[in-house]
């Protein structure tokens, strides 16, 4: 019973961390993260699939190793924010004040992208380092 929940909430998370590619707001990385805590939990198959998935695998493994995300990974997650989430500030949003907060909003998952490590400075840290 435990094994089929934690795959239901595995495929959960995926579908959440897919829509997070398109919300502004809605965190990818975390869900992933979830979700293979979950497969690796409960289905080796479905834990295996996750990581080999071209897009959702290579975050996860660069979480897992080094605690990072790539640049193109923050690229895409930073340029879906500001495009995606201004745009609903610019053309969707009448009330100016409404308009104030959903743009300040906007910042707290901007500002948490940008302190996350980029994998390509981390490994170029550890050759440097000879770690």
């Amino acid at each position: 019973m435990l094994k089929a929940l934690l795959i239901v909430l595995g495929f959960l998370c995926v579908g959440l961390a897919a829509l997070g590619v398109v919300v502004p707001g809605l965190p990818t990385t975390p869900f992933l993260l979830l979700a293979a805590a979950c497969f690796a939990r409960s289905s080796e198959r479905f834990y295996g699939w996750l990581l080999g998935n071209p897009v959702f695998g290579p975050m996860i493994r660069d979480w897992r190793e080094t605690r990072s995300l790539s640049r193109r990974s923050k690229a895409i997650a930073l340029a879906s924010i500001i495009v995606v989430g201004g745009t609903s500030v610019v053309f969707v949003i009448e009330h100016n004040v409404l308009k104030a907060v959903v743009a300040a909003l906007l910042l707290c998952p901007i500002f948490i992208v940008s302190r996350v490590p980029t994998t390509e400075n981390v490994a170029a840290a550890e050759i440097e380092h000879g770690g």
